[in-house]
């Protein structure tokens, strides 16, 4: 089916990130994967190129776009080539979109600009030991005192963890009362070089092994109260404003991690023979192939109608719930059978199926599993 999501700028876009890849990402992705994280020097190239600035406003030193669709771009390619680009994108869609609508002018002024010229590299920290999806039961505190909030507890699972300068961090600056247990949190914009501060392990991971995720631990760390985001207690309703478009985001990579796979396999198998003949000559192939063809048009559909909605300011937090739990289940399906066409190759990490496959089982779990959606989905319907 045609599609309309993108215009001419977006495919000039598209174009520039394509060749980019193909000369300075693909070639050395694999030294990537072994050390866990691009080199920092990457993050600058991004800032070089406009890839940070794309949605930081004209007088931070950004583009000014507010669309999207730019970022889905980057998803695609990336999914194309295999390849990542790191703590990118917790950087941009996860990070940027709390500064830009609850920074302050004076934060704004401090953080936009290296921001986007990728000297300031920034993750969000919400998840704790042993509370999951709990975010309500979080046990980091950050205590006012004076000027300052002294910030005692620990994180896991920070994506981007590991290189980050800048982190936001869920907090408590205040107990919770019994009939509200999400009151009392609070987001602080914590700079990696306070006193106090230490990242943990770098967790090994089965897949999405070129993003480093690490663990951090707070120990009377003294952040200014103008390093505070938004109002004081008001973190937990901040948090689910933005955690729409982060499963948009996952969802827009899930879908082209699953067009990437029919790709990948359709080229193999047409390659590739037994007992004489292409595998693409069987009947069998023809439909897996089919079947993943379908599923992925159907994704692609709900991405762009989500991505339409985001960007007229409609995008629900049901909605965005669908699109995730839909376009993860169809990754994970597609994936599979696209890597066992593949056979034994697929297998082997040489082949790119193989990276997409141990990359696409942790989008049924970050950002919200999958059971946390279908009971999000189902609330709104009222069931």
């Amino acid at each position: 089916m045609r599609r309309t999501l993108f215009n001419e700028d977006h495919e000039a876009f598209r174009e520039m990130i394509r060749a980019f890849i193909a000369a300075e990402v693909a070639p050395v992705f694999g030294e990537w994967e072994k050390a866990g994280h691009p080199p920092r020097g990457f993050y600058h190239r991004l800032g070089e190129l406009g890839v940070f600035g794309i949605q930081v406003p004209e007088e931070y030193g950004g583009a000014g776009e507010t669309s999207f669709r730019y970022q889905a771009v980057i998803a695609e390619e990336c999914a194309r080539a295999a390849v990542s680009f790191g703590g990118h994108t917790v950087h941009v869609n996860l990070v940027l979109p709390y500064l830009l609508k609850y920074g302050t002018p004076e934060q704004k002024k401090r953080w936009l600009p290296p921001f986007a010229s990728g000297e300031m590299m920034t993750a969000i920290a919400m998840t704790e030991p042993g509370t999951g999806s709990d975010l309500a039961g979080m046990r980091t505190t950050a205590r006012p005192d004076g000027d300052h909030y002294v910030l005692n507890g620990a994180k896991t699972f920070i994506t981007g963890g590991v290189l980050a300068d800048r982190v936001l961090v869920v907090a408590r600056t205040s107990p919770a009362p019994p009939e509200d247990r999400r009151a009392g949190l609070s987001i602080l914009a914590v700079d990696a070089r306070s006193e106090g501060y230490a990242v943990g392990r770098r967790l090994e991971k089965i897949g999405l092994r070129s993003s480093d995720t690490a663990e951090l631990s707070f120990t009377d760390v003294r952040v200014p109260a103008a390093d505070l985001l938004g109002e004081e207690g008001r973190g937990f309703e901040y948090l689910t404003h933005n955690l729409a478009e982060e499963r948009l985001g996952i969802a827009t990579t899930s879908y082209a991690s699953a067009a990437a796979a029919v790709e990948f396999a359709r080229a193999y198998v047409r390659e590739r023979t037994v007992f004489g003949k292409p595998v693409s000559s069987f009947q069998n192939t023809r439909f897996v192939l089919a079947e993943c063809a379908a599923e992925v048009e159907a994704a692609r559909s709900l991405v762009d109608r989500a991505i339409e909605a985001l960007d007229a300011g409609e995008l629900t937090p049901a909605d965005a719930a669908v699109a995730k739990l839909f376009c993860t289940e169809v990754q994970g399906r597609v994936v599979d059978k696209c890597l066992q066409l593949h056979g034994g190759y697929g297998y082997i990490l040489e082949y790119p199926i193989a990276r997409l496959y141990a990359d696409a089982r942790v989008s049924r779990i970050y950002g919200g599993t999958s059971e946390v959606l279908k009971t999000i989905i189902a609330k709104d319907m009222r069931v």
